[in-house]
C-alpha cells in the first residue's frame, strides 16, 4: 500500500465510522434508546421494556465482536478493554458517579448528542461542561486526583481482563473457545430480552435492540478490520486507523466529547486531526437531527429555571469525571466495553446502575420537598 492509497483508506474509515454513528443517532431518536430512561421505567413503572431493547443491543453486539473474533476478522487482545490490569475501584465509583450525573442530566452522553440533534439547547451546555470536565479529567487538576486515588487499586488478570478469555484458559480452549464462550452469553442475552411477549411484539424495541447493537458490531469492524493496515506505508509499524488509542475501538463518548471540543477549539492546528471518536459525536448529532426534522419532531428546549439548571451542571460535571475514571459511559463500557466480556465493564455497568438507582432516589427526594 502506497501513502496515497493510506490516507484515502483513512478518510474512508473516517466516514464510515460518520455514517454509523448517524445511524445510532437516528435509531436512539426513533426508538427512545436511553439507558438511564431502562432504569427508570423499571424503577417507577415496572416497565421491562426498554432494559430488554438494552439487553438485546448487547447480546447482538456481543454474538458479533466473539464471532468476528472467531473468524479472524479483528483481533481482540487489541481493545482497551482487554488488559489485564483491572481498576476496579475506577469502574465501580466512576460509574456510580457517571451513573448519578446521568440521572440530573437528563440523559448520559449519548442521549445529550441525540437530544442536541433534536434542538435540546440545555443539552448543548450538558456537552460543554461534561466535555470539560472529561478533559480536565484525562490530562487536568481531577486527572492528577484520579490517577493518585482510584487508578492505583487494582489488581492482575490473566490472560487478560475478558471473563470469556479467562473462562476459556481455565478449561484450556484457547482464543477459538474464548469466541464460543462470548457468542453463548450473548445468546443467552438475546434469548432474555426476546423472553417477553411484549417485547417480541414491539417493532420500535426490535429496532431499538437489534439496531444499536448492530452499530456497535459495525464499529468494530470499521475500526478492528476495515482500518487496520498490517504495513504503515512510512514507519512499516501496523497501525488502526482514525483512532485516538491506536488500538481498535468502537463507539463511546464521553473522552470524544473532549477530544471534539479540543478539536473545535484548536481547529486551525494541523497536530489536531479528526478520530474516530471525533467524527462518532458528530455522526449521532447529525443522524437524531436528520430523523427528527424528517418526522418533524425537531423541538427548540431550553432549562426550566435556576434549579434545573443547576441539576443538568452538575450531572454533566459527574458525567464527565465518572466517564472518564470508569473508562467509558453507558455506551463505552455499557455496550461496546460489555460486548468484549471484560470485567472491568461488568463493573463499570453495575456502578452506573448503582449511580442512577441512587440519582433517581435523589430526584424522588427533592420533588418529596416541594409537596
Amino acid at each position: 500500500m502506497d501513502l496515497s492509497e493510506f490516507q484515502a483508506l483513512h478518510a474512508s474509515v473516517l466516514w464510515a465510522a460518520f455514517a454509523v454513528s448517524a445511524a445510532f443517532g437516528a435509531i436512539a431518536h426513533r426508538t427512545h434508546f436511553c439507558t438511564m430512561g431502562a432504569i427508570s421505567d423499571v424503577v417507577n413503572m415496572g416497565d421491562w421494556t426498554r432494559l430488554r431493547m438494552w439487553a438485546l443491543a448487547i447480546g447482538v453486539a456481543m454474538v458479533g465482536f466473539h464471532a468476528m473474533a472467531g473468524l479472524g476478522w479483528i483481533d481482540p487482545t487489541q481493545t482497551i478493554y482487554y488488559s489485564g490490569r483491572v481498576i476496579w475501584l475506577s469502574a465501580l465509583l466512576g460509574g456510580a458517579l457517571f451513573g448519578f450525573g446521568m440521572v440530573l442530566g437528563s440523559g448520559c452522553g449519548s442521549k445529550t448528542l441525540v437530544r442536541i440533534g433534536a434542538g435540546s439547547l440545555k443539552s448543548v451546555v450538558v456537552f460543554v461542561v461534561m466535555g470539560f470536565a472529561a478533559f480536565a479529567t484525562l490530562r487536568g487538576i481531577t486527572a492528577v486526583l484520579r490517577d493518585a486515588t482510584v487508578d492505583r487499586v487494582a489488581f492482575q488478570m490473566e490472560p487478560g481482563s475478558p471473563l470469556s478469555a479467562w473462562v476459556a484458559a481455565q478449561l484450556g480452549w484457547g482464543a477459538p473457545g474464548a469466541a464460543l464462550v462470548g457468542v453463548g452469553v450473548g445468546l443467552l442475552l438475546v434469548l432474555w430480552a426476546l423472553a417477553d411477549a411484549e417485547m417480541r411484539r414491539s417493532a420500535n424495541a426490535w429496532l431499538g435492540g437489534a439496531g444499536i447493537g448492530a452499530t456497535v458490531l459495525a464499529m468494530w469492524w470499521v475500526s478492528g478490520h476495515l482500518g487496520f493496515v498490517p504495513e504503515h506505508p512510512e514507519t512499516l509499524e501496523a497501525v488502526y486507523l482514525g483512532t485516538h488509542s491506536a488500538r481498535m475501538e468502537a463507539l463511546t463518548f464521553t473522552a470524544p466529547m473532549a477530544y471534539t471540543l479540543d478539536w473545535l477549539i484548536y481547529f486551525s492546528d494541523s497536530n489536531k486531526v479528526l478520530t474516530l471518536g471525533v467524527v462518532s459525536v458528530l455522526g449521532v448529532v447529525v443522524g437524531a437531527a436528520a430523523h427528527a426534522l424528517a418526522t418533524r419532531t425537531f423541538r427548540w428546549e431550553g432549562f426550566a429555571g435556576t434549579r434545573d439548571t443547576a441539576l443538568h451542571l452538575l450531572g454533566a460535571v459527574c458525567m464527565g469525571v465518572g466517564g472518564v475514571t470508569a473508562m467509558g459511559c453507558t455506551i463505552g463500557q455499557g455496550l461496546s466495553g460489555i460486548s468484549t466480556l471484560s470485567l472491568t465493564s461488568v463493573l463499570a455497568l453495575v456502578g452506573i446502575g448503582g449511580g442512577a438507582l441512587a440519582g433517581l432516589r435523589f430526584q424522588l427526594w427533592l420533588l418529596e420537598r416541594e409537596v
